[in-house]
């Protein structure tokens, strides 16, 4: 019936409206729902990844149905996805999706920028001194070292397949 998201530096914010665009459901963030859904109501809920939690999941399954989860982090889409499900206690029937969306470092605050700081300077080191980098590996320091989106609608067709368009 809905759309709802949780987003920290608008990844998956951004993949939220571009889901309700294709699918022609509303959209609206974890907050705004509370005013607007009815308890109850079926939902896809995209939020943001943190060490493996999709922020805001909880919350929003205790009021609403949710249909799927599609967790944003910096990962390649489709990794990670039975972690994800194990951390989050995600019911075995729900489908979870893991979508890469980007990084903003000066989007960041307080804890979440000091343990981005942290996680450049160790992972992206170790990444930097690998001599045979997979492409996954190239993307996930180019990303530390220098942001950017991956955010697009070719990562969505996972999704979209599952939801029969």
């Amino acid at each position: 019936d809905a759309i709802v998201f949780t987003s920290n530096t608008g990844f998956t914010a951004q993949y939220a409206r571009l889901l309700g665009e294709k699918l022609g459901l509303p959209v609206c963030s974890l907050d705004e729902a509370k005013g607007t859904l009815e308890e109850g109501t079926e939902i896809l809920y995209l939020g943001w990844l943190m060490a493996g939690l999709v922020k805001g999941y909880k919350k929003a399954a205790k009021r609403y149905r949710i249909a799927a989860v599609c967790g944003v982090g910096m990962g390649a889409g489709g990794s990670q996805t039975e972690d994800v499900r194990r951390n989050n206690a995600i019911p075995e029937n729900t489908p979870v999706f893991t979508l890469q969306g980007g990084f903003d470092y000066g989007k960041l605050h307080g804890i979440n920028k000091f343990m981005m700081s942290t996680m450049r300077r160790t992972v992206g080191k170790r990444l930097a001194e690998q001599p045979d980098k997979t492409p996954e590996a190239q993307d996930m320091q180019e990303l530390l070292m220098h942001g950017g989106s991956r955010v697009s609608e070719e990562n969505l067709r996972p999704v979209l397949e599952w939801c029969g368009k």
